[in-house]
């Protein structure tokens, strides 16, 4: 309660966050400035963008830089639209990134920000008492297909809250070795069916150059004791 506490009077001291949560009901995801800073980033490519609270902490630290965001889910993404509406600067893409063009069911959970391609597994029940609670059919693309890293102002910071699609937003990009940050949400246990966990990314990554320059905002449970965190990446261009 008391970090909550302290959380919403640190959004209260910026105009912007606090005209975010007041107009659209929307908190900046402070507790990732730190990594932000770190990155220093020209450019964020923010998959998994939900209602828009990291696209909107990104913007406090670096006004000038390049925002391209992606989300599948229609009222987070009204929601983002509204909220970056005279920033020309920020561009949302409404499609779902994953290894493949089409279309894909999409698992809405009962928490919103929750809702993934992988459907929910006991393990999300048990560690945060989420579920899903209908399905929806949305676009997906490759990251590839969307994006030209080559022609982005550096450096390229990309973040990555897909809820256990991780691998399959990777699989869609051929210009990994383009990106200098990747700062992503990684499980230690199974919370979506099927989804790849911590030593499955970091593995993957570390085989194409990138290799963790720190962790952030662990959640343990009571159930599992450490389940998540945020691990940030980093590959130094030849």
């Amino acid at each position: 309660m008391a970090s909550k506490f302290r959380k919403a009077l640190g959004l209260l001291r910026r105009p912007r966050f606090a005209r975010a949560m007041l107009v659209h009901r929307v908190a900046a995801s402070v507790e990732h400035l730190p990594a932000i800073h770190i990155c220093a980033a020209g450019t964020l490519v923010d998959a998994g963008a939900n209602k828009g609270q990291f696209s909107l902490a990104f913007r406090a630290l670096r006004p000038e830089a390049l925002i391209i965001a992606f989300e599948p889910l229609p009222e987070a993404a009204n929601t983002y639209e509204r909220m970056f509406a005279r920033d020309h600067r920020t561009h949302l893409q409404r499609v779902a990134l994953a290894s493949a063009e089409g279309s894909a069911t999409f698992h809405v959970a009962d928490r919103a920000d929750s809702s993934s391609l992988l459907r929910p597994g006991p393990g999300q029940a048990l560690a945060f008492g989420v579920r899903a609670a209908k399905t929806i059919e949305v676009p997906v693309k490759r990251l590839g297909d969307c994006v030209d890293f080559a022609t982005l102002p550096q450096p390229v910071l990309l973040k990555v809250d897909v809820q256990g699609g991780e691998l399959a937003v990777f699989d869609g990009c051929t210009q990994l070795d383009l990106i200098d940050f990747i700062y992503v949400e990684l499980s230690f246990i199974e919370l979506y069916v099927g989804q790849p966990l911590f030593q499955d990314v970091s593995g993957y990554l570390a085989e194409r150059g990138f290799r963790i320059i720190g962790v952030f905002n662990q959640v343990s449970t009571r159930e599992f004791g450490p389940t998540q965190a945020d691990v940030l990446f980093h590959r130094e261009r030849a």
